[in-house]
């Protein structure tokens, strides 16, 4: 390799190399210096490198000068590729923003290669200074965006998430090993993105898209960025149609509807997976995609969720996101995201989906490790100030389409972790400010028995009736009444020595009610078993049965209403709930009440 110096410049701030075969001539060289001189406004450097290899094109690497010594303090910046080598790269990179996978890919690749047309490649390349813990911070990307995607020299890829003055901090969504201070990476144009199709359905997948349940490859139907603006207010409707999740407590007191985002908080153990797993169960046939985004637990826990759902026949219409705690803050941090990607795909599609966030503490504990990485400024229990926009551009992106747009919708059940039951804290006051309602568990509840551990005070959903069928509204009527009234009382109760007999009867009936909500796990309800057991319930059916056996009145219940009663539920099915109906339902629960006591059962 030969080194001619054609041109230098005193006092120059850019130096700049040519390779190529052959040495430009005076008016070439005269060109590229002030095109240099345009892109960089300064002086310019250029000094020819005979490379015999480039024999088909020309490559010219531009860097900063830092020092006296323009050769030996020289930092590489940017690359103009020119060579074959470099257009096949341009045209590969064209190739790779088509869409991923799908059935009209060959045309699009036709047509794409018909009319390109090949320009110097332009790359801005940056130097890696630190790397560590799921960080690279690199100097020289002075033009990335934030959010674009970085590819290192070893192939490992990354996500701008900082941008200062001198330096740009970056995520990586591979392993860090490879990476070393003093690595190149260069910038590529383009946000995260994920793969998206209908073949995820059924699947798990991690963070990036990419199936780890050993069913070999996911052909994906487009590839869409990870973090997109949430519809607007235009684009949505109100919501009105009931989304049931077959758990009688929360159907009847606090519904949630299509497109609607109810919060699931409580401490840790006290049922909050098992209500989201229950909502997708009760999805089946009812024409719902379920997403599952697990984040930050152990891989054990989440094979444990996948067999619940292909035990019950759930895998057919979910999909599986898994950035299990093995895996690093930035896959975690994505995580959601991407599943949300993916539910927006089929939202848009006109599809209904329900997406479960699983769980969003563990999300925020990633992101301030990620920041305090970053050194951000720490703020409240050390998360960093933007927390707060963090979960509230990703949640607000559920909604209720309009008609126009196709009248999809995504329904989002996040998952809180509480501590002590404190609610006040950082976290759980910023995502309850932020969705629809929220379904708080109760430790108390939870070990006396109580499941689900609902804790009918502290639970609400902003959307309320709009999200329930008119024959469920009926059949509540005063439940929720009944019930502040009972643990008003029984709190009187723990200081009352003698109690009268109306008491008494009103705290039986309370607690008679409070033990038709308890519900097995993995067993939801239709609507109208629900609604059956609440006027049956409502109307003292099941004050004189002992609260141990109250649960097997309800299935039984429900059984000989079925032999003996078809009718009532063809009738509830249909809409056809009034008073006659509900006449029907009290004179079979009487009589079955009567078959309960005579078999000793």
């Amino acid at each position: 390799m030969k080194i001619n110096n054609i041109i230098y410049s005193k006092g120059a701030k850019i130096e700049a190399f040519l390779y190529s075969a052959e040495a430009p001539n005076d008016r070439q060289m005269q060109e590229l210096i002030s095109f240099l001189r345009k892109k960089y406004n300064s002086d310019v450097t250029l000094t020819w490198v005979e490379d015999v290899e480039l024999s088909d094109g020309f490559r010219i690497e531009v860097g900063r000068v830092e020092g006296d010594d323009p050769h030996s303090n020289w930092k590489l910046d940017s690359v103009y590729d020119w060579s074959l080598k470099g257009r096949l790269q341009q045209l590969k990179d064209d190739i790779a923003q088509l869409s991923a996978g799908g059935s009209n890919i060959i045309p699009l690749m036709k047509e794409t290669i018909k009319n390109w047309t090949p320009k110097a490649l332009e790359q801005e390349i940056g130097t890696v200074l630190a790397v560590g813990d799921g960080i690279a911070t690199i100097s020289g990307l002075n033009n990335a965006a934030y959010r674009e995607i970085v590819v290192f020299s070893s192939g490992v890829r990354g996500k701008v998430v900082e941008l200062n003055r001198d330096v740009t901090g970056c995520i990586l969504f591979d392993e860090d090993q490879s990476v070393a201070e003093g690595s190149t990476v260069r910038r590529t144009g383009r946000t995260a993105g994920m793969p998206v199709g209908d073949e995820f359905t059924g699947r798990v997948i991690n963070a990036l898209g990419s199936p780890i349940d050993g069913k070999g490859p996911i052909k994906a139907e487009d590839y869409l960025p990870i973090e997109s603006p949430a519809p607007g207010i235009i684009d949505r409707k109100p919501v009105s149609k009931p989304l049931e999740t077959g758990i009688l407590a929360i159907d009847s007191l606090f519904p949630i509807g299509h497109g609607q985002r109810e919060l699931i908080i409580g401490d840790r153990q006290t049922g909050k997976t098992t209500i989201a797993l229950d909502t997708i169960l009760n999805q089946k046939g009812k024409n719902v995609i379920c997403i599952y985004v697990a984040i930050g637990q152990k891989a054990s826990s989440v094979a444990h969720t996948v067999d619940i759902l292909r035990k019950h026949g759930a895998m057919e219409y979910s999909i599986v996101v898994n950035a299990s705690a093995s895996e690093p803050a930035p896959l975690q941090y994505i995580a959601p995201y991407a599943g949300c990607t993916l539910g927006e795909y089929f939202m848009r599609k006109g599809q209904r989906v329900l997406i479960v966030y699983d769980d969003l503490t563990k999300h925020a504990t990633a992101y301030r490790s990620l920041s305090l990485l970053l050194e951000r400024s720490p703020g409240r229990e050390a998360y960093p100030g933007d927390v707060f926009y963090l979960h509230s551009r990703l949640l607000e992106r559920s909604a209720q389409l309009s008609d126009e747009k196709g009248g999809g919708s995504m329904t989002a059940l996040p998952i809180v972790e509480t501590q002590a039951g404190n609610v006040s804290a950082y976290i759980p006051t910023n995502i309850i400010s932020i969705t629809d309602g929220q379904i708080f568990l109760e430790s108390e509840l939870f070990f006396s028995g109580q499941r689900p551990a609902v804790n009918i005070g502290l639970s609400v959903s902003r959307v309320g009736g709009d999200a329930q069928t008119e024959a469920m509204k009926r059949a509540v009527g005063t439940l929720r009444l009944e019930l502040a009234q009972y643990h008003e009382m029984e709190v009187f109760m723990q200081f009352a020595s003698d109690l009268d007999d109306t008491t008494r009867q009103q705290l039986d009936y309370g607690h008679s009610l409070m033990q038709v909500l308890r519900q097995e796990k993995h067993r939801p309800m239709k609507e109208y078993e629900q609604i059956i057991i609440l006027v049956a319930a409502l109307n003292r059916i099941m004050m004189g049965v002992p609260p141990e056996k109250i649960s097997g009145f309800k299935y039984g219940l429900l059984n000989y209403i079925e032999k003996e009663g078809s009718h009532i539920i063809r009738k509830i099915e249909n809409g056809e709930f009034d008073e006659k109906v509900k006449e029907e339902i009290i004179k079979i629960s009487q009589e079955y009440l009567n078959i309960f006591h005579g078999g000793g059962k």
